[in-house]
């Protein structure tokens, strides 16, 4: 078991220098670009959305019950949960949500290719597949995926806002407060560091998983399964080192 791990982390390395080859056809790769940001980032915003919302209204919701009674004052349910949306929320669970979605399309597809022999033809014609059919969904994912993970905070901040005020938990201009309160830029800085970072794994695992996949259907399915466990376990890995990198 130990043997396989460190086998796979040294073919994923030496992997990374086929896909980040100089293109055979930069129109061709510019296409498959603008095809997979329309993917990832259109056909990901539904689910975004929904999650997002949702997550900020349970926030706000439980955040006031754990201050409910307290001296602190109730402007500051708007500063905490605006923090820890474009903190932690934000990137982290927009990411595993989008590992499954995404990652677990991606590694369907490629190995769908392979299994179907389509990534052998276009061998055989001089093309590198490993640039070809994956640099496009690293590069759409680098660019779309820290958009998605923006929207979800503002769309998160939002939900707490329809699921505290109108309600009567507190007023709409306790909540605008605490939301403009005690705003550090930092934070958005280290929301767009994760977003990068998560985008980078998720992508390249999922597509590790299926560009390699042997078998048959099975195979497929488990390849399919590894890539989203395999992603969300490094994402919240990298989600600690980066908080402790910086912030310490």
């Amino acid at each position: 078991m130990n043997l396989n791990i460190f086998y796979h982390f040294g073919s994923f390395i030496l992997w990374q220098g086929q896909i980040f080859k100089r293109p055979e056809n930069g129109r061709m790769y510019y296409k498959e670009t603008i095809r997979q940001m329309y993917d990832i980032g259109i056909g990901s915003l539904p689910i975004v959305f929904l999650i997002s919302i949702f997550i900020g209204a349970v926030t706000a919701v439980q955040f006031y019950y754990q201050m409910a009674g307290s001296l602190i004052p109730a402007f500051y349910i708007g500063y905490i949960v605006r923090d820890m949306t474009i903190i932690e929320l934000a990137p982290t669970i927009t990411c595993l949500v989008l590992a499954g979605k995404v990652g677990s399309n991606m590694a369907a597809e490629l190995g769908g290719m392979r299994q179907k022999e389509h990534i052998d033809a276009m061998e055989i014609m001089g093309v590198n597949t490993s640039a070809y059919l994956v640099l496009p969904k690293i590069i759409a994912s680098l660019l779309m995926i820290p958009v998605l993970v923006c929207a979800a905070a503002l769309i998160g901040i939002f939900g707490s806002y329809i699921a505290s005020v109108p309600v009567g938990l507190f007023t709409s201009a306790e909540f605008i407060k605490g939301v403009r309160s005690f705003f550090v830029p930092y934070n958005v800085y280290m929301m767009f560091v994760k977003a990068f970072v998560f985008a980078y794994i998720l992508t390249s695992v999922s597509c590790y998983q299926g560009y390699f996949v042997k078998g048959g259907s099975i195979e497929l399915g488990e390849a399919s399964t590894r890539a989203v466990v395999y992603s969300n376990i490094l994402i919240l890995l990298a989600d600690y080192i980066i908080a402790f990198v910086l912030t310490a």
